[in-house]
């Protein structure tokens, strides 16, 4: 009898014990994998991994989880490519904030506008330069789990040349300038290109953003000239390959562009002025464009609005904001390859999906505003294999609207499900 009680325990322990998993029952399914909506269907989740999508509300066993959201539409995590977290616009006194906030004030910022971004549905964002390398610090808390918010690739400080876009010290008064250089993310020349690159990486940056024209917010004239020659161009898109840094470039005005695509960069952001030829030269460069609508929409509306911005940037505001959604419609018409971004901070964080409704208004179907804002997202990441789709063996990115977003996109600005990496950080009421 003691004999036959060892066998069968040895059996028992040979026999594989019950699995608890997660079961979602999505009402409507957008896997981004195509453009179709798909009826009632389970996707399986061990852990923070889909296992199974199976059609159909399936069983589930005693031990499983089920997240119902049988009334919702359910869609991959979403993807912003341009936001800066440490920062939001709020009229003069932003420009004041330089001068009155320590790197902890930008710190607690970012933290606190990267929790609403992931509660309005973004699991993953690029942000595209901040002041002392803050979202550094708040990507690495995040990623330890001390930390909510999406999952981030930063740039750390943007890379500009003296007296361009993104030179901390524009208009500033003299004696207070000083002479930032590469370490402050100001360049002039190829030796001071490469180091910049080079302290990018050794801050502990994912990618180089820099400004190829003006910019409309900053303080100085000119919101769209060329601000870096060919070879510091050259030298910056060669230095971050060799670190297998990608290069993301602000760029407004015609001529800056030509000469980062040319260089081999990345993306083009904004890209306001961007011509015919321009739009070309990208698709045969494989560039991606990272339109913003949503801030052109924002600074055109408050340069209606006497003392918002400085004088310098309200003739800025006016005449490019406007732009930018026709532009975008003729790069989607040329067929040049679209991947979702706002700018948020510009406008506020939170609200990054109003930048679907812009982009449909501007001639883009819905399925493929939602595809550009994640399997799109997700190739220009370079992170296709666990992200940018619902499909098996990818990371458990999930969020929920109610509503049908293929019907009415702006569904896509009140998220009721978020799901980050397997763990639930919004759900509905």
């Amino acid at each position: 009898m003691l004999k036959l009680k060892h066998s069968l325990l040895c059996i028992a322990l040979l026999l594989p014990t019950a699995h608890a998993e997660t079961i979602i029952h999505a009402g409507k399914l957008f896997t981004a994998e195509d453009e179709t909506l798909h009826e009632k269907m389970s996707i399986v989740l061990d852990g923070n991994t889909i296992v199974d999508i199976k059609k159909g509300f399936i069983d589930a066993g005693d031990d499983d989880t089920v997240i119902d959201l049988s009334e919702h539409t359910v869609l991959p995590g979403l993807m912003d490519m341009h936001v800066h977290l440490s920062f939001q616009h709020e009229g003069p006194a932003t420009y004041i904030k330089r001068f009155t906030q320590s790197n902890a004030d930008n710190a607690l910022s970012a933290a606190y506008y990267a929790r609403k971004t992931l509660k309005a549905g973004f699991t993953t964002v690029r942000n595209l330069g901040d002041s002392q390398n803050e979202t550094i610090a708040l990507r690495n808390a995040i990623s330890a789990g001390i930390a909510d918010g999406p999952r981030i690739y930063t740039t750390g400080k943007s890379i500009a040349t003296t007296g361009g876009h993104a030179d901390p010290t524009n208009g500033m008064r003299a004696d207070l300038q000083g002479d930032p250089g590469p370490k402050e993310g100001v360049v002039d020349g190829v030796v001071e290109a490469r180091k910049a690159v080079r302290q990018r990486y050794k801050d502990g940056a994912d990618l180089i953003k820099i400004t190829a024209t003006g910019g409309v917010l900053s303080v100085a004239k000119s919101g769209q000239n060329p601000q870096f020659m060919t070879d510091e161009l050259d030298a910056i898109v060669s230095t971050a390959k060799d670190y297998d840094m990608t290069v993301a470039v602000h760029a407004h005005g015609e001529e800056g562009m030509r000469r980062a695509i040319l260089a081999g960069v990345d993306s083009i952001e904004h890209g306001t002025y961007m011509s015919a030829s321009v739009m070309e030269l990208m698709k045969e460069r494989g560039t991606y464009y990272v339109p913003t609508i949503l801030a052109g929409d924002f600074v055109a509306k408050k340069a209606e609005i006497q003392g918002f911005f400085p004088d310098i940037v309200r003739p800025k505001a006016a005449a490019i904001g406007p732009l930018i959604q026709d532009t975008f419609a003729r790069a989607y018409a040329a067929g040049v390859r679209i991947a979702f971004g706002t700018d948020s901070g510009v406008s506020p964080h939170g609200e990054n999906a109003q930048e679907f409704a812009l982009m449909v208004e501007a001639g883009m179907p819905e399925a493929e505003a939602l595809i550009s804002a994640t399997r799109t997202t997700a190739e220009l990441l370079k992170i296709s294999d666990t992200l940018g789709t619902i499909s098996k063996g990818k990371l458990a990115d999930i969020i929920a609207v109610e509503g049908d977003p293929l019907k009415d996109i702006t569904v896509m600005e009140s998220v009721a499900f978020v799901m980050k990496d397997g763990r639930v950080f919004h759900s509905p009421d």
